[in-house]
């Protein structure tokens, strides 16, 4: 008998993979806190023999090379992958045993497309396949994006993904269990990808990969493709290096005066706790992003690399939970941290800032009465579908660069759902403007009345 445990990595949107026996293991595409690897592994009673990527990840930080290395595992490397450490590599076609005594094996699959060199694995029990682990090859629903690697190589790509898609779809089994690493939010995902699991037969039926001819697949693919995260930039870079062991040790303690001197020297002083705490009291000049939410993009995406950022955290268990997410994109040690609420975190005497929240009614109500300035950070994507009538549009990842474009007057910032909305206050009120988060789902902007342009 084999198992298949899945690893949820939050906040990313990717999932890892512990697989094996009643003996011996094999982990697929870890985290740079691969603690959670570990502890699966123990669970099961098993070692860890094997740990493989199925590709150089542009999302996030790998935790392969240091699990390798302190499980003595073989660490299996896409040959076509320029790194510059040790490992196996790997060729279509390379068979390496798992656990023999339960008849499991890996067998490489080169299914290129998210990159050049990417590698599927399909895991065999007796000679027949039972589950691959597709990385960023075949997702649920549609594949990963081919545009993050060269922009002159993206169209090749895209056809490439198409073609590994049909690959796979004809060489396994209907019933093989399909696994892949992104696609349950990540930005790694041409598309919207299905939650939940899938099988090779399943996707012959849905994926627009395997129900679409080459040139449509592929012209529909480059035409919904959106921003890519701009740390995407150093992550690639990173994990061809080797990355450094990750260093979770809690850290420096910061006081009122230490943060008012970061934000007074430009650093970004980073509020972890709910938009709605937020929005009622905060440190003034502090940026609010919700450890519930997806913290290490957003954070990632938008703080100019190699900042410094000082947490603000409810508790230390917040804190740590932060901290961890954001060692995963290479956001690695944070250079001061709080806890507690804007009473701790201000000088004696200090009054906190706040701003005010409301929803599509709310602003439907306001705008005949008096003119305010409608500000939309969705992506360009989701602008497409539906925006209100003479909103201004300024995603929130471009938000920050951006500021002097926002029009003058009061601003109501909305998003899909309240999240973004709510950096995006921040981010104005930190430099002094009037504004208003307005937290509801943007299907109820038609409900109440607002007019709705595509």
């Amino acid at each position: 008998m084999f198992f298949v445990d899945t690893i949820e990595v939050s906040g990313l949107g990717n999932r890892s993979y512990l697989a094996g026996g009643d003996r011996t293991a094999v982990a697929v595409d870890p985290p740079r806190d691969m603690d959670q690897i570990l502890t699966a592994a123990a669970r099961r009673g098993v070692r860890i023999t094997h740990v493989v990527e199925t590709h150089v990840h542009n999302d996030y930080v790998t935790g392969g090379l240091e699990l390798a290395r302190i499980t003595g595992a073989v660490y299996l490397v896409p040959a076509g992958a320029r790194v510059a450490f040790a490992r196996v590599p790997v060729h279509d076609g390379d068979r390496h045993e798992i656990d023999p005594f339960a008849g499991l094996a890996l067998r490489a699959m080169a299914t290129p497309g998210h990159t050049p060199h990417h590698t599927s694995y399909v895991l065999e029990e007796n000679g027949t396949a039972v589950a691959v682990f597709t990385g960023g090859s075949l997702l649920i629903g549609t594949v990963g994006r081919p545009d993050l690697v060269e922009p002159r190589l993206t169209e090749g790509l895209a056809r490439a993904q198409h073609a590994s898609a049909r690959r796979l779809a004809a060489e396994l089994p209907e019933e093989t269990a399909v696994l892949p690493t992104h696609g349950f939010g990540s930005f790694c995902s041409a598309g919207p990808a299905r939650a939940g699991a899938t099988t090779i037969g399943a996707e012959k039926t849905s994926n627009e990969a395997l129900t679409r001819d080459v040139d449509t697949f592929v012209a529909d693919l480059l035409a919904g493709l959106d921003d890519v995260p701009a740390y995407y930039a150093h992550m690639g870079p990173a994990n061809s290096a080797g990355p450094e062991p990750v260093d979770l040790t809690p850290p420096a303690v910061a006081d009122a005066d230490e943060i008012a001197a970061r934000l007074a020297a430009g650093e970004w002083v980073v509020d972890l706790r709910n938009r709605v705490a937020f929005a009622e009291g905060h440190v003034a000049g502090s940026f609010n992003f919700e450890a519930d939410g997806q913290l290490a993009a957003y954070l990632a995406w938008l703080i100019p690399w190699g900042r410094p950022v000082t947490l603000l955290a409810e508790s230390p268990q917040q804190l740590a939970a932060a901290q961890r997410q954001l060692a995963r994109v290479g956001i690695d040690r944070p250079a001061a941290a709080a806890t507690g609420g804007p009473s701790d975190w201000l000088r004696e005497g200090g009054t906190p800032a706040s701003f005010r929240r409301a929803q599509f009614a709310d602003l439907a109500a306001v705008r005949p009465k008096r003119d305010v300035v409608v500000l939309d950070v969705r992506r360009a994507s989701e602008r497409a579908d539906g925006h209100i009538d003479g909103s201004v549009h300024i995603p929130v990842h471009t938000l920050h660069r951006r500021l002097g474009e926002v029009p003058e007057g009061e601003v109501w910032v909305h998003c899909a759902g309240g999240m973004r909305a709510a950096i995006a206050a921040s981010l104005l009120d930190a430099a002094g403007r009037v504004v208003v988060a307005v937290d509801d789902s943007f299907e109820a902007a038609g409900r109440a009345g607002l007019t709705l342009r595509r």
